[in-house]
This record gives C-alpha cells, sequence and structure tokens, in this order.
C-alpha cells in the first residue's frame, strides 16, 4: 500500500466521522481540522519521545 492510500473499512469509518450532509463539499470542516491537528499533536508528543530517549542513549 502506498502512503497515503487507506483500507476501504478505514476509508469508510473516516468518512461516517467527518461527514455531513449539511457542508457543500460533504465534510465536517471544523471535525475534520480538529482531528487533523489531534493526531498531529499525537505525533509530535511521540517525537518527543523518541528523541528523549536517543538522547539519553548517547
Amino acid at each position: 500500500m502506498k502512503p497515503f492510500e487507506v483500507d476501504a473499512v478505514t476509508y469508510a469509518e473516516i468518512e461516517k466521522i467527518i461527514g455531513s450532509t449539511e457542508s457543500p463539499v460533504g465534510i465536517d470542516a471544523k471535525k475534520t481540522h480538529i482531528i487533523i491537528l489531534h493526531k498531529l499533536d499525537e505525533l509530535n508528543q511521540r517525537m518527543i519521545r523518541i528523541e528523549q530517549l536517543l538522547s539519553e542513549k548517547k
């Protein structure tokens, strides 16, 4: 699977979460951005922990 490909089951789950019949583009932009920012924060925290572990091993 390519880096930005999403399997059908995961795609459908995400679509249910961010979908909006009230939006002209079919997604709830606010909810989508909150999810993206939350995931970016999780990745940032993970990177900080990894950097700390690597620093301790030096």
